[in-house]
């Protein structure tokens, strides 16, 4: 099997990133900063919280984390839109109330959206960047692949469907509640973003095929995605580790988005 390092690839990003920084500090008196919003408990969110502020201390951006009850959101984006030091907000997702998601996000100035959700976002979404960084980075031309991704969630599928459509790639979107042994049999790309614990099993996916685990959930305490460890071992495919595929890369766009926006 062809492993999809994302890891791999963040390391070359983070070389680049730190220096860009530096020059902002050094040269403008510029200090990145990225506020995080969280609004519930969570082990997934705790992980994904973990590894961004791990990630803006290695890069010398400063990462506040602002634990408030969903009630306060709003206020504490208020705040952080108005903050001169804050060059970028996120909320980290699902909240409590989901119907009140696409509030929430667009409440979000467009240039400290980061995360690039909003309706008016000056950035791209960063899972969906993030994929498109780990293809080309193992120069995996799309434009010739039948693409489907599973599920249509706010962070990944949506975003990344309506980015390769608008592009012309040939991509097909499919519910986690699809027939999906029937809706793989033809396809060469494959891009799990459910949050639902193995239901990518070896045996739907088409010999040869590229396979991309960008869902997350939580099993048993154990941070785990869509596709069955079954996979890993079979010699034809190509596909994203267990461990250390989209998320690393998703955390260097988010901060990408970070440094572009302090720049002046």
């Amino acid at each position: 099997m062809k492993i999809l390092s994302g890891a791999d690839l963040a390391e070359y990003i983070k070389v680049r990133q730190v220096s860009q920084v530096r020059a902002l500090r050094q040269s403008e008196g510029i200090y990145p900063k990225l506020a995080i919003i969280v609004t519930k408990k969570d082990p997934v969110i705790d992980t994904y919280v973990r590894l961004k502020k791990s990630y803006g201390a290695d890069i010398l951006v400063d990462v506040d984390v602002h634990n408030v009850q969903q009630a306060d959101v709003m206020d504490t984006i208020n705040m952080c839109n108005k903050a001169k030091d804050v060059h970028g907000v996120i909320v980290q997702l699902p909240l409590d109330d989901v119907s009140q998601t696409e509030t929430v996000i667009n409440a979000i100035t467009p240039k400290k959206d980061v995360d690039g959700l909003g309706a008016k976002a000056a950035f791209d979404p960063a899972t969906p960047t993030a994929i498109n960084w780990l293809l080309a980075g193992y120069n995996v031309d799309i434009n010739t692949k039948k693409i489907a991704i599973i599920g249509n969630g706010r962070l990944v599928g949506k975003p990344l469907f309506d980015m390769w459509t608008k592009i012309g790639y040939d991509v097909e979107m499919i519910g986690r509640d699809d027939d999906l042994a029937s809706s793989l049999r033809d396809k060469d790309l494959i891009v799990a973003a459910t949050g639902q614990p193995g239901i990518v099993k070896s045996e739907i996916i088409p010999i040869g095929a590229i396979v991309v685990d960008a869902g997350v959930a939580s099993d048993s305490g154990k941070t785990v995605g869509d596709v069955d460890p079954a996979i890993y071992d079979r010699d034809d495919l190509t596909a994203t580790p267990r461990v250390g595929g989209v998320g690393p890369l998703t955390v260097a766009a988010l901060f990408d988005n970070v440094i572009r926006s302090a720049r002046p």
